[in-house]
C-alpha cells in the first residue's frame, strides 16, 4: 500500500469537510423542526470514515452505528437522496422510512446504520462470511462505539470471524462515551483494542488522524483480501456534541467539551496540508463554496420531494 499523493490528500480534506458541513446543516434543519425523530452527529470524528472508506470498493460492505452519516457520505451515497431520506420523503433511499438511524444504499455496499448498540456487528460479520463462502475478494467493515465492545454481539462476532478467518475489519471509534457513560464506568481496560488478543487477531490503536487511520485500515483491508482474516482497529477520538442533537451534556464538564473541540481533526489536517504547501487559502475557499452549493441543492431536492402516501405504507417492506 503506497502513501497517498497530494491529490488524494486534498480529497481526504474535502471529504472530511463535506461530512462536517453536512452534519452542521442537519443540526440546523433538525433544530428548526424539518427533520423528525432523533439525530446523532459525528462531528469531531470525520477522520475515521474518510480514512477507512478510501480503501473500499463499491461492492465492499460497511455497517455503522446510529452515528453513521460520515461513513455513508465517504462510501459514496448520493447526498440528495440521503437528505430526502432524512426528511422522510418518498425519493429517499428507503422512501423516507429509515431516516437517519437506518440509512442504507446496497448499491454502494452500505448495509445500513443501526439504532441498536452493537446491532450492526453480527450483520457485517455475516456479510464477511458470505464473501468468503462465495469466494469473492470483498471485505466487510463494522464500525461501532466503545460501548458496543461490552455487548455479546461484539464478542461472539469477533470470535466467529477469527475462527473462520473472515475478511472483516472491526473499527471501534472510542470517543470515551457510551451514550452518557464514560469509559471507566463500563470498561476496566483503557485500550479496547487489547480485546483482540482474546480472539487471536491483530489489535491496533490509532489517533484521530486521517493518515494514520488510512494506513492502519489499508493494511487490515489488504490482509483480509488475501485471506489473512479479521482485524480490530481502535480509533481514539472525541465526540464534540452530546449523544443526540439536543443533549445538553450536563454529565460532561464544559472544559472537557472545549478540550475535545481544540483537537479538531480537520483543522489539524488543514494546517498540515497548508504547511506542506499542498493546500492554499484559495483552494480552501473553493472547496467550502463547492460544498455549500452541493448542500443547497440537496436541501432543495429534499424539500421538493413529496411524502409517501398512505397507500404506500406496505411498499418496500420485508413482511
Amino acid at each position: 500500500m503506497g502513501k497517498p499523493g497530494k491529490e488524494q490528500m486534498i480529497e481526504f480534506y474535502r471529504q472530511m469537510l463535506r461530512i462536517r458541513r453536512t452534519e452542521e446543516k442537519l443540526m440546523e434543519v433538525f433544530s428548526a423542526g424539518e427533520i423528525l425523530g432523533f439525530l446523532h452527529v459525528s462531528i469531531g470524528q470525520e477522520a475515521a470514515p474518510v480514512g477507512v472508506c478510501a480503501h473500499l470498493r463499491d461492492d465492499d460492505y460497511i455497517g455503522t452505528t446510529h452515528r453513521g452519516h460520515g461513513y455513508a457520505i465517504a462510501k459514496g451515497i448520493d447526498l440528495k437522496r440521503a437528505m430526502a431520506e432524512l426528511f422522510g420523503r418518498r425519493d429517499g433511499y428507503c422512501m423516507g422510512r429509515s431516516g437517519s438511524m437506518h440509512l442504507a444504499d446496497l448499491s454502494k455496499g452500505i448495509m445500513g446504520a443501526n439504532g441498536i448498540v452493537g446491532g450492526g456487528i453480527p450483520i457485517v460479520t455475516g456479510a464477511g462470511f458470505a464473501a468468503k463462502y462465495k469466494g469473492t475478494d470483498q471485505v466487510a467493515v463494522a464500525t461501532f462505539g466503545d460501548g458496543a465492545t461490552n455487548q455479546g454481539t461484539f464478542h461472539e462476532s469477533l470470535n466467529l470471524a477469527a475462527v473462520l478467518n473472515l475478511p472483516v475489519i472491526y473499527l471501534c471509534e472510542n470517543n470515551g462515551w457510551a451514550e452518557f457513560s464514560p469509559r471507566p464506568v463500563h470498561a476496566k481496560i483503557e485500550n479496547l483494542a487489547d480485546r483482540a488478543a482474546s480472539y487471536g487477531m491483530p489489535g491496533i490503536i490509532v489517533p484521530n488522524d486521517v493518515l494514520e487511520i488510512y494506513k492502519a485500515c489499508g493494511e487490515a483491508v489488504e490482509r483480509a483480501r488475501k485471506g489473512g482474516g479479521p482485524t480490530l482497529i481502535e480509533v481514539k477520538c472525541d465526540r464534540w456534541y452530546g449523544h443526540y442533537v439536543g443533549d445538553a451534556q450536563k454529565y460532561r464538564g464544559k472544559e472537557k467539551v472545549e478540550e475535545a473541540m481544540a483537537k479538531d481533526c480537520i483543522k489539524e489536517f488543514e494546517a498540515r496540508l497548508t504547511k506542506e504547501k499542498i493546500l492554499k487559502a484559495a483552494d480552501i475557499e473553493k472547496i467550502e463554496a463547492d460544498i455549500a452549493a452541493e448542500l443547497a441543492e440537496a436541501l432543495e431536492f429534499a424539500r421538493r420531494c413529496p411524502y409517501p402516501g398512505p397507500e404506500e405504507m406496505a411498499v418496500g417492506l420485508y413482511v
